[in-house]
């Protein structure tokens, strides 16, 4: 396990020799965060509601750290702790958020990307980062779309998976570990319902509601009862009925269509839910959640919406992101603080996001990029409204930073 230091709050799992990207600008003096402070804080008071009146339908809004051009307004500015547009782009029907690179789906069915590219996780066939949406290549009829640490998946019409980007693990799954800067196709899968793609690997939900796994390995995260590395998909083992999953840098969440929810892979705070703290090969049950509706994977902590429209969370907690107003890890679900009417979750590197019914947004946990958009750099252990953003359609979080479409 690495240390927690201010530099990296992750505490996680060591990557086997490839240590963690420093992210630009990570040691700034106080004099310098309080000048950008300052800014921002103004920027908030004066953004004003975001949404129809202010921009057309379905632009996309992003904060956070942008080192990377992750933000997607053009700059490589480090920190934004309030709402850029993302330019140009407009249409946009579904977004999400990468270590340190976006997509964004368009009502057309094509995507667009931006920031780091380092491993062609922008798919446009270059290695060069871009801080403005560029198109992916030759992708059309994409109905979703996901990001992980240096790789991205698309999921077209006819139920096949697209993957670019890092495949160090084989977690592009298409037979071989060679990176792609433009999309190949995941061989051998079809009728796809939904996706998702985590630190080193991606799961796949099909029609049947079975789930299948491929990429790293080395906690159990791929669910086949296997600690092996995987270039192609294998089947969780022992899981049905599933209509939705969620990925971390480690772990893996499914819904069921029952309400229940399953997890498996690392476990060393708690982010499986079962109430200890041992790995599992394959899926265990995240303890007393009934009536789950969504779900979502931070990096090392699982959240889950129930019927009734309430949140509950469980892993790991050192900066918040459980949004229970303290930094315990808990080994099962507890229940995010005075919040409900939730519609949409979506869980970061290490903080949270929540969309209500009437279109607002709080956000919770680490905040020293102002990932949580309220116009600070301070963690926050409970949800803290957002300023101004309101008409949000859908929400997605990076690692340092977050991403969201107006209606």
């Amino acid at each position: 396990m690495t240390e927690l230091t201010p530099d990296s709050p992750h505490a996680a799992p060591a990557r086997e020799g490839r240590p963690r990207r420093r992210v630009p600008g990570a040691r700034v003096c106080a004099a310098a965060v309080a000048t950008v402070l300052a800014t921002v804080t103004a920027a908030a008071a004066t953004l004003g509601p975001v949404g129809p009146a202010a921009a057309a339908v379905g632009t996309s809004y992003a904060w956070g750290q942008g080192g990377y051009g992750q933000l997607g307004n053009g700059s490589t500015t480090v920190y934004n702790s309030s709402p850029v547009a993302v330019t140009p782009l407009s249409h946009v029907t579904q977004v999400a958020g990468g270590a340190y690179h976006s997509l964004a789906l368009r009502s057309d069915g094509t995507v667009w990307a931006w920031g780091d590219n380092g491993k062609g996780e922008l798919g446009n066939g270059t290695t060069t980062a871009s801080p403005s949406p560029v198109q992916v290549n030759a992708l059309s009829g994409i109905v979703k779309i996901a990001a992980g640490y240096h790789d991205s998946l698309a999921l077209r019409a006819d139920g096949t998976v697209w993957a670019w980007g890092e495949n160090t693990y084989g977690e592009l799954g298409d037979g071989t570990t060679t990176n792609r800067t433009t999309p190949v196709k995941v061989p051998g899968l079809t009728g796809v319902t939904q996706i998702a793609t985590g630190g080193y690997h991606s799961l796949a939900v099909r029609s049947d509601g079975s789930v299948v796994a491929w990429g790293r390995n080395g906690y159990g995260e791929l669910g086949d009862g296997t600690t092996s590395d995987r270039t192609t998909p294998v089947q969780v083992t022992g899981l049905t009925g599933v209509t939705q999953i969620a990925s971390g840098y480690y772990h893996s969440i499914a819904l069921r269509s029952d309400g229940t929810i399953a997890a498996w892979g690392y476990n060393g705070d708690g982010e499986l839910g079962d109430g200890t703290t041992a790995n599992r090969t394959t899926p265990v049950e995240v303890t007393g959640v009934t009536g789950a509706t969504q779900i979502a994977a931070g990096a090392r902590h699982g959240l889950a919406v129930r019927s009734n429209s309430t949140m509950v969370a469980w892993g790991y907690n050192a900066n918040g992101q459980l949004g229970d107003g303290t930094t315990a890890n808990r080994t099962t679900p507890v229940q995010v603080t005075g919040l409900n009417g939730v519609t949409r979750i979506a869980g970061g590197g290490y903080h949270s996001l929540a969309l209500r019914s009437d279109g607002s947004m709080v956000a919770w946990g680490y905040n020293y990029y102002g990932q949580l958009g309220d116009g600070t750099f301070t963690n926050r252990t409970t949800p803290w409204a957002l300023p101004g953003l309101n008409w949000v359609a859908q929400i997605s979080a990076g690692d340092y930073h977050s991403v969201v479409t107006t209606q």
